[in-house]
């Protein structure tokens, strides 16, 4: 399976969520790589700040042709994360052509739900030519004990994806695990490690699968 993660608008997570979302699968006993395809190449610095071997690899892989490219690297793994950058561009476009599902992760705040049209837009583009694509959005840095996530929720019924039930709140494991490392290895026992097993399951379900 290829998941690509994406929005055009900045800030939302992505990098965070790829991470997180990759060590889930590998926890799992699949085989899974990270493909870095923002020329920020945020996750590659994540991995590089680790002072062991990451639990995956990570290719810097930001190619407009990455969604022709993809099938000789990543042969040999089960599963692949795709992180994106963060605006419209022919690199953006590939990355989303090259998925079997795109995650769209979304701030519970008016900006993100306005400017997740864009992303929905693209995702719309390239099902015309590849009609088993699937999105969803991805509620991320949920603020907990409010309301706010489930009006973000109701806001979004307006476009086509749906809203994954498994939201990820906003939490300073998150934050910390910045430096090389996940909240699955920080603190497994952590609300915010139950949450990225949650969103895993919830993919699984939504791909209607069984396992990774």
């Amino acid at each position: 399976m290829i998941i690509t993660l994406s929005s055009l608008k900045g800030g939302t997570g992505k990098t965070s969520l790829s991470v997180h979302l990759a060590h889930a699968i590998a926890l799992s006993g699949s085989r899974v790589i990270l493909i870095d395809a923002d020329p920020q190449a945020s996750a590659s610095d994540w991995a590089a700040a680790r002072e062991d071997k990451p639990p995956f690899p990570v290719v810097g892989m930001a190619r407009d042709t990455l969604h022709r490219d993809l099938d000789d690297l990543t042969e040999n793994y089960a599963h692949t994360v795709i992180d994106t950058p963060p605006r419209v561009s022919a690199l953006a476009r590939s990355a989303i052509l090259a998925a079997d599902l795109v995650l769209i992760p979304v701030q519970p705040s008016s900006y993100d739900v306005w400017a997740a049209a864009e992303t929905v837009k693209l995702v719309e583009e390239a099902q015309q030519y590849k009609g088993n694509l699937k999105a969803a959005f991805v509620i991320n840095r949920k603020i907990t004990n409010t309301s706010i996530g489930a009006e973000v929720s109701a806001a979004l019924s307006d476009y086509s994806p749906p809203v994954l039930e498994s939201a990820i709140a906003q939490r300073v494991s998150f934050a910390e695990a910045s430096a090389g490392y996940t909240v699955l290895e920080d603190a497994p026992k952590s609300a915010a490690a139950d949450e990225i097993r949650a969103l895993a399951d919830n993919v699984l379900r939504f791909m209607e699968v069984e396992k990774w």
